[in-house]
């Protein structure tokens, strides 16, 4: 049972279980809880066997009682409340999706700890102070637009932070590109960190693996829509990727191109240099309810300004 932020449940070892160790075991037993906080609890003695405080490598011999006697505590890691506003595209007792607006910071880095996502949501919902970075279990850059999925409570947390390794939530993207994008394709390319500008990630046999989905939305002039999907979820994976083959992103300060494509009238040459960001957005989140195991599937408006470049960059000339 839980009652606000303290948690009070108990559960008998099976025989079967006996030689395991019991970090393990609570695991099994309580699969809403991740075995580190588990892990953090027995060695605190909020979980105890047979009333006994143990290490979390102590082995069962079945049959023992598991007392789980917990308070939720803030995580030391997140940074104060702050008044924001929040576009909330769904909300339950479980989980939050929010609409991120472009030039917002999602989590509190080095000198860095106001005005971020990770500050609104603390003060949205004060719980969320119980779970690492407010509850947010993926991020998009600073200037990418769209949805994020937020959990709010632990079980969720820990449900989704298993859907996402598994690959079960699907993020699909829009960005503009440079040039005309002929078919869709995939692109399966490791990333890592730039050896000298660590700002940046790089195509490196050596990186972690990465394949970005994409198929062309429609042409425009001197561009191209796309519609993509993430395999893998890697730091700037779709800029880098788009890059990689040739077809960077609109707007983008770090991997795309300057100038403007070949082609465009004087208005659309106007509005393509001017757009301030890269032209990438996070337009929909699919993925099962962490409870209910219902299936959900949440889409984020397009910005305005992004909306509006690409009515300026219609109609395509098809014949080029």
């Amino acid at each position: 049972m839980n009652t606000g932020d303290a948690i009070r449940q108990q559960c008998t070892v099976d025989a079967d279980r006996a030689g395991q160790r019991v970090d393990q075991v609570a695991a099994a037993l309580w699969p809403d809880y991740s075995r580190s906080r588990l892990a953090a609890w027995i060695r605190s003695g909020e979980l105890t066997v047979d009333g006994r405080k143990v290490k979390p490598n102590y082995h069962v011999s079945g049959h023992e009682q598991l007392v789980l006697e917990a308070r939720l505590k803030p995580h030391a890691a997140n940074p104060g409340p702050e008044p924001m506003r929040l576009e909330i595209l769904l909300e339950d007792p479980e989980l939050l999706v929010i609409a991120k607006p472009a030039g917002l910071v999602v989590h509190p880095g080095s000198g860095n700890t106001e005005g971020t996502l990770v500050n609104g949501l603390l003060h949205f919902d004060p719980a969320l102070q119980a779970l690492p970075r407010a509850g947010l279990v993926h991020r998009l850059d600073k200037d990418t637009s769209g949805c994020l999925v937020v959990a709010r409570t632990l079980r969720a947390h820990s449900h989704l932070v298993t859907a996402l390794k598994r690959r079960e939530i699907h993020r699909h993207y829009q960005a503009l590109v440079w040039g005309r994008v002929i078919a869709g394709g995939h692109v399966n390319a490791a990333l890592g960190r730039h050896p000298v500008d660590r700002r940046r990630q790089v195509i490196r046999a050596d990186g972690r693996r990465a394949v970005t989905h994409y198929r062309v939305n429609r042409h425009l002039a001197g561009s191209t829509l796309l519609d993509l999907q993430l395999e893998t979820g890697r730091t700037h994976q779709i800029r880098v990727h788009m890059q990689h083959i040739g077809f960077p992103l609109a707007g983008d300060p770090m991997y795309g191109r300057r100038g403007s494509p070949a082609g465009l009238s004087e208005i659309q040459r106007d509005a393509w240099r001017a757009f301030p960001r890269q032209a990438l957005h996070a337009i929909r989140l699919e993925l099962a309810h962490p409870v209910s195991g219902a299936s959900i599937s949440v889409s984020a408006p397009m910005p305005e300004e992004m909306a509006n470049l690409i009515r300026i960059l219609e109609p395509a000339d098809d014949a080029g």
